[in-house]
């Protein structure tokens, strides 16, 4: 495309075929024209010079122009493209430091290196206008469904061709043992746009739980309405999957309709993704109702769920679990990717046996602590206590229901659990000052001598030391590593404290160290009370 100046209209031409073959903006060629133009010009009269070309737009003439600027004298470097003011009243009449002088120069003529140089600036332009057009068509697209042209395979990826761009489906975004011929028409899911170096990246799926989302919400018009909402979807790409569903119209019911006649929707569905089979649950607020639906065709005798470590454990009949847990523990799997919640399935007799594990403990713990006989300790194990502090603090009341209990047996049993406790807190602190526990640590309100113990043997010794813990790292938590969730086991866990607990706790050290501002935490409060100290000075 060379381009020389004899031929003025040609440029305007070039422009155009240009700009209709990649589909922009006829203006964006004709701007790298002239800057390829200028650039050729710097060449022949000098690079420092200030060289400007304008295309005319009707009649192609391009205007070739040095632009020079006024510029103070101790600030004059270029003497090619800055002039100083005294130079410049050569120009104008009063000219001052910023004003520009423009003079018309010869046009160039350009050599067959120069035409070549002034090619690649112009397909550099036309590339980065067309990648750009490329990124702003698809960008929003991210989130739809797009059909499209297998155009090539390689290494596994498929690229798609979607119209005016190309999209890659990576190898794991397919479906199973997914194989496409030049041609095939595919229907992939936008999972992503970006922009690169190398221009804008298309990524398609056929494996995100997101187009089967998008698939239902084409086949069910009741979805595509939001008079039925798809709450969550969990995958297992090729094999099975489970969809929670929920009708906002009590008229209408939400499984039934993504079914369809004779199951003609999910059927749709169901050829699109390769046989996978679906299932499709009803959606519910409250977890383990949602959970028991979640399981199916498995039957749940009971659930027990533990909001805080985001756990839930399901007994089953013995000769539901292999169905509960699925091949390979896929409908386990699937059910705590749509709950978002840990899963532990185990069967009636497994859960009896630790029942029957857990009362024996707590019998013998209270044999043992309180000197009672083991008739009794069951007694009080069956009526649901479960430590001494329960026993000694409880309302005499409670231990009074209990048969064979009056009023004078209630005091000696509150009363010999409050010494087994003191005694403990006695050894614990003792044994957290041997260890080198400091006062400050001690008297700080909310930890026990047993929660001080075992700081100390963690090396929290100082209440400085206290508030630099962080909330997980007293009470535990749970992190995701590579998609698996891994249990941080915490240093006062094992009272029971709370994340929210341990949280107010450092918190509370933090303040009274002066680390933290009241006010910082409690910023309406000290608004509140700022208001008034004012209307009190006012008075």
């Amino acid at each position: 495309m060379a381009i020389t100046s004899a031929n003025q209209l040609e440029l305007l031409q070039t422009a155009e075929a240009v700009a209709r073959e990649k589909m922009i903006d006829p203006e964006l060629v004709i701007e790298a024209m002239e800057e390829s133009l200028a650039r050729a010009a710097k060449s022949r009269y000098g690079s420092e010079m200030d060289i400007r070309v304008a295309i005319d737009r009707k009649t192609g003439r391009a205007t070739f122009t040095r632009v020079r600027t006024v510029v103070e004298d101790e600030e004059l470097e270029n003497y090619q493209a800055e002039l100083t003011v005294a130079q410049a009243k050569q120009y104008l009449d009063d000219p001052k430091v910023g004003d520009t002088i423009t003079d018309e120069v010869p046009p160039v003529e350009m050599g067959r290196i120069a035409a070549q140089s002034a090619k690649q600036v112009i397909l550099q332009k036309v590339r980065e206008a067309e990648r750009d057009r490329q990124y702003e068509e698809f960008k929003d697209r991210a989130g739809t469904i797009i059909n499209g042209l297998v155009k090539r395979e390689e290494y596994g990826n498929v690229i798609v061709d979607i119209g005016r761009g190309e999209g890659i489906l990576r190898r794991n975004e397919k479906i199973g043992r997914e194989s496409y011929r030049n041609g095939d028409r595919i229907r992939c899911y936008i999972k992503d746009v970006r922009r690169e170096a190398r221009g804008p990246q298309i990524f398609l799926s056929r494996t995100a739980p997101e187009f089967m989302a998008e698939l239902f919400k084409m086949e069910v018009p009741e979805i595509y309405d939001n008079i039925i909402e798809i709450k969550a979807v969990a995958r297992d790409p090729g094999s099975r999957a489970k969809i929670a569903v929920i009708s906002y119209d009590s008229s209408i019911d939400p499984v039934g309709a993504c079914v369809g006649m004779r199951g003609s929707r999910v059927q749709a569905v169901v050829n699109e993704l390769q046989g996978e089979k679906i299932d499709i649950i009803p959606w519910n607020e409250d977890v383990p109702t949602f959970l028991v639906n979640a399981l199916q065709p498995a039957e749940v005798s009971k659930v027990v769920l533990d909001e805080e470590a985001e756990r839930i454990e399901v007994v089953v009949p013995d000769e539901q679990l292999s169905l509960a847990i699925g091949r390979r523990g896929q409908n386990v799997r699937l059910a705590s990717q749509l709950t978002g919640l840990d899963i532990d399935i185990m069967t009636e007799e497994e859960e009896s046996q630790r029942r029957q594990k857990e009362f024996e403990e707590r019998t013998q713990l209270f044999m043992d602590k309180l000197d009672l006989d083991e008739f009794f300790a069951q007694l009080l194990v069956a009526e649901g206590f479960t430590n001494l502090e329960e026993v000694a603090y409880v309302d005499q009341d409670e231990l009074l229901v209990i048969d064979g209990v009056d009023e004078d047996t209630a005091k000696e049993l509150q009363a010999r659990a409050r010494d087994h406790i003191e005694e403990q807190n006695r050894k614990a602190l003792e044994h957290a000052k041997e260890l080198g526990v400091e006062q400050s640590l001690i008297d700080f309100e909310g930890l026990t001598p047993q929660m001080i113990e075992a700081l100390a043997e963690d090396g929290v010794k100082t209440l400085e030391d206290f508030a630099t813990c962080a909330d997980w790292e007293l009470a535990g938590g749970w992190t995701t590593v590579d998609g698996e969730r891994v249990k941080d086991d915490g240093v006062l866990e094992k009272f029971d404290l709370s994340l929210a607990e341990a949280q107010d706790l450092v918190m509370t050290a933090r303040v009274q160290l002066g680390w933290v501002d009241p006010a910082d935490l409690f910023p309406e409060e000290g608004e509140a009370a700022e208001d008034a100290e004012t209307e009190e000075a006012g008075a």
